[in-house]
């Protein structure tokens, strides 16, 4: 079972503060309002909302095979703007990955702009699963980060 890693790049018009803000402290509020189409709900089912925190994601019906997913905060480092998110039930687990992470590092560019790098690891639980994955895993994360970006950009607080 071989790792697995993509990473990427989006430039953001929202200021750094705002948009860790948003990753972190404000992720089960932001989340649904960002992408109305596919997260229903964000419950905060273990922690505080910090390091060790669980999150539950429930899908909208008929968006994808999944219905829910729940996310612990694994990594989160204020002074680098780093969190981890791994899936520990349901979600990309359902879909034939043996274990899967995305973690965002947000860098300051300007005032009102952001630059945010993902990364997203994770294994296949059977090699055979492996052709059938999407090799584009990351695309779901930025189009996450564009829509957060437009959330804000429209009047957001």
């Amino acid at each position: 079972m071989t790792q697995q890693v993509q990473t990427s790049q989006a430039k953001v018009g929202v200021g750094l503060e705002v948009l860790w803000r948003a990753l972190t402290k404000e992720l089960r509020f932001v989340a649904q309002k960002a992408i109305p189409n596919l997260v229903k709900d964000v419950e905060l089912i273990e922690g505080d909302g910090g390091l060790g925190s669980v999150l539950l994601f429930k899908f909208c019906d008929g968006v994808s095979a999944m219905a829910y997913q729940k996310e612990k905060i694994v990594e989160l480092d204020e002074s680098l703007h780093q969190i981890t998110l791994e899936v520990v039930e349901g979600g990309y687990l359902s879909l034939g990955f043996a274990s899967y992470k995305t973690t965002f590092i947000l860098t300051s560019t300007g005032e009102q702009e952001s630059l945010v790098d993902v990364r997203v690891s994770y294994h296949h639980s059977q090699t055979n699963q492996e052709s059938a994955m999407p090799s584009n895993t990351v695309d779901s994360t930025l189009h996450f980060i564009k829509c957060l970006e437009s959330y804000f950009l429209n009047g957001a607080s």
